[in-house]
């Protein structure tokens, strides 16, 4: 048992480890010396305008009373094919997925900005790609600091503008203000930032990913509990980096302690007059794999099947206490992921995870954790951005739709700003782009200006219409070759002909492949 202390020494040795250690976290930055601007404009000007009949009371939406709930949910590293409705070859159940993807519409080509946590979480938040940030690649650790400035406008600002109380229980991952003495950070005092100064009423958070330390919950900046004991280093699939552990904090049973939380704000939505927001930004399937008692050895999958299990059990307690107390048919629900799953595809002649758990990755005929997508987590290869997407609107409007238009995560500000008709501010969220018109109607003709997806090392990629064009000659994250950012070749390749990006045809068509890097550039900027 230790005291609330931690030395600053021992969290920067802690950083500069997992730095020289992990694949996700780099200290330097690939840029292009560019004099073009970014060509972003305001969101009034970049949004998808919705026509007068369009922007009429949606069937389900009573306007006389309150706007309607919002829960934003998060899952951590689930990828596109780990849930039947997007992968029907699985044999992992999804029951809770399979009902979402029934009542609501599934986005079939969207993409979070990065391939990674953090960057991927910053630009949910800010409608801003991260890379115009600090951080140029990788992710933070706990014990990073705040990466999204005090001021800036976020979505929990937009939600609270629009009368709504703001929650987010879950995995930050995003910088948290340590009070520091000397050499120390002090648990035991409150946290100088934290989600209540961008604009969260109410947080429970842990500060970052399941495997960081330290392992300790904060509530509204103040540490549960700061009586510390030592974690141990674990290797996979209980992965987890050594260092101090409140002694509340139990990695196994944080999932379902951060699901009680969040079901304890639904069952407070009747007894306030206002609307309530909640992020809730899950801790799984990322490592730490740990599923609880109920599901550990359920599913035949080894240890990470078991793992999918529980966050779709973990989606449908939500679903299933919004419905019980009378507000289901009065939320707007949107589950996706941060990036794709970190397991690979293992050699047919090689044991996969089910013969042995410490194994991380499937063969192919066992599992497609990433569905027919080239790649894993971390790469900027379609594995690695393309994520589920669900939007279950009220009264189960447009149920059962499925939408092939590209959309991404970083529109998700500008998409509830529209839906919702509140106002955000020319100058802020400049890469998020409204994608309200096909909660509208699904069968809408979506023209997304071109979108932005950045991997793990800050490889470069930009989608328009079929095309993809990657600047750099690699994954630029887990798989080989890894390559480089912005060397040549670049990648071109069309996704409609060529879903698993296998040929590279930026020599037949050399003017897609100018008009696209041109446009990257621009978008790019000097950030």
């Amino acid at each position: 048992m230790t005291t609330a202390l931690v030395t600053t020494t021992t969290a920067i040795s802690l950083a500069q480890t997992i730095v020289s250690q992990s694949p996700e976290i780099s200290t330097s930055a690939n840029q292009v010396p560019t004099t073009l601007n970014s060509g972003a404009g305001s969101i009034e000007s970049r949004s998808s305008k919705a026509s007068s009949d369009d922007k009429q009371a949606a069937p389900g939406l009573d306007t006389a009373n309150r706007s309607p709930h919002v829960v934003l949910i998060l899952a951590d590293d689930l990828g596109y094919g780990d849930i039947q409705p997007l992968n029907s070859s699985s044999s992992i159940p999804t029951p809770n997925f399979n009902r979402l993807a029934r009542q609501g519409l599934s986005f079939t080509d969207a993409h979070t900005p990065s391939s990674v946590c953090t960057p991927t979480r910053y630009g949910l938040l800010t409608g801003r790609y991260c890379w115009r940030t600090s951080l140029k690649s990788g992710v933070l650790n706990g014990y990073g600091e705040p990466l999204i400035d005090a001021d800036r406008f976020t979505l929990a600002r937009l939600m609270k503008s629009a009368g709504y109380r703001t929650n987010v229980i879950g995995k930050w991952h995003l910088g948290l203000g340590f009070k520091r003495v000397d050499s120390e950070i002090d648990l035991s005092q409150p946290l100088e930032f934290h989600p209540g100064h961008v604009g969260f009423d109410h947080s429970l958070v842990i500060p970052a990913s399941l495997d960081f330390p330290p392992y300790v919950y904060f509530e509204d900046g103040l540490a549960t509990n700061h009586e510390l004991e030592d974690q141990s280093a674990v290797p996979f699939p209980a992965f987890t980096r050594q260092g101090p552990r409140a002694i509340d904090f139990e990695p196994r049973n944080c999932l379902d302690h951060l699901t009680d939380k969040t079901l304890e704000i639904i069952r407070d939505m009747k007894n306030h007059d206002a609307p309530t927001f909640i992020y809730f930004p899950l801790t799984a399937p990322h490592k730490p794999v740990l599923p609880n008692a109920l599901f550990s050895g359920s599913s035949e999958f080894g240890p990470y099947g078991d793992f999918i299990r529980q966050v779709d059990h973990t989606i449908g307690r939500v679903i299933e206490t919004l419905e019980q107390q009378k507000q289901l048919d009065n939320t707007i629900l949107i589950v996706t992921s941060d990036n794709g799953s970190f397991m690979k595809r293992i050699p047919t002649d090689s044991t996969d995870h089910i013969m042995d758990s410490s194994v991380q990755g499937y063969h192919l005929e066992n599992h497609k954790a990433n569905g027919s997508w080239r790649g894993t987590k971390a790469d900027i290869w379609e594995a690695g951005h393309r994520v589920p997407f669900f939007v279950r609107l009220p009264n189960k409007r447009h149920a059962g739709s499925r939408i092939t238009q590209v959309i991404g995560l970083i529109d998700i500000m500008a998409t509830l700003a529209d839906f919702l008709e509140v106002q955000i501010p020319e100058t802020t969220a400049q890469d998020s782009y409204s994608f309200a018109n096909l909660l509208r109607s699904p069968n809408h003709i979506h023209q997304r200006p071109p979108l932005i997806c950045h991997s793990s090392a800050g490889m470069f990629a930009i989608r328009s219409g079929p095309w993809k064009l990657i600047a750099g000659n690699g994954s630029g994250g887990r798989e080989q070759p890894k390559g480089n950012a912005f060397e040549e070749p670049w990648i071109l390749v069309n996704l409609e002909t060529d879903p698993t990006e296998s040929k590279n045809v930026a020599e037949a068509h050399p003017e897609i492949f100018v008009q696209l890097k041109s446009q990257l550039l621009e978008i790019k900027g000097n950030d």
